[in-house]
């Protein structure tokens, strides 16, 4: 029976395998967009009101989805939830500079907003997790990070937007393209 299962496995690994060339394209894209945004110009503003866009439509469609799976009580929530998330990604489409601008206006709640709930879930993990004083670390960096955000004019929290979602961005596109090789010579080793 493990053999079986072993050859499954093995089957499953190469079809997923077969598409490494989705994570090439995907990473060469993420950097293509990276470049775009550490021009440090307002074609970057556009680009990160644009993201916006992209993220508040993929929330709205998850809302959506998890809508269909939830009992009658909460549905109502998630619907009003994704018509907001695609009215705002909407309107970061057709204004993605004004949307880059809202996002800048209210950049430190969010990060520590973010802060306080990666400090949460480290010290509600702290038994299960082994590395939850990292998670600890991070929330309270996140913090400080999000109360000197919204201390700063418009200037450096423009920057710091720019620069966080510059070197994200940069970071996906070269993790995926490293994932697309090394799924390229599993392709191969299955192959054979």
């Amino acid at each position: 029976m493990e053999t079986s299962n072993t050859t499954a496995d093995q089957r499953a690994v190469g079809e997923v395998a077969r598409v490494w060339w989705w994570f090439l394209v995907t990473g060469i894209l993420w950097v293509l967009v990276a470049v775009l945004v550490l021009r440090f110009n307002l074609t970057s503003i556009a680009a990160v009101g644009a993201l916006l866009g992209v993220v508040l439509l993929l929330a709205g469609v998850n809302e959506f989805l998890t809508m269909a799976m939830r009992d009658v009580g909460w549905r109502w929530l998630h619907a009003a939830m994704g018509v907001l998330f695609i009215i705002g990604s909407i309107w970061s489409f057709v204004h993605p500079i004004g949307a880059f601008y809202e996002l800048a206006s209210v950049l430190g709640f969010l990060i520590v907003l973010k802060g306080t709930l990666d400090i949460g879930v480290a010290v509600a993990t702290k038994d299960q997790n082994d590395i939850w004083g990292l998670g600890l670390l991070i929330g309270l960096l996140e913090l400080a990070l999000g109360f000197w955000a919204s201390q700063q004019f418009f200037a450096p929290r423009a920057i710091l937007i720019i620069t966080w979602v510059g070197f994200a961005a940069l970071f996906r596109g070269v993790g995926e393209i490293v994932t697309a090789f090394h799924l390229r010579g599993i392709a191969k080793a299955v192959g054979r």
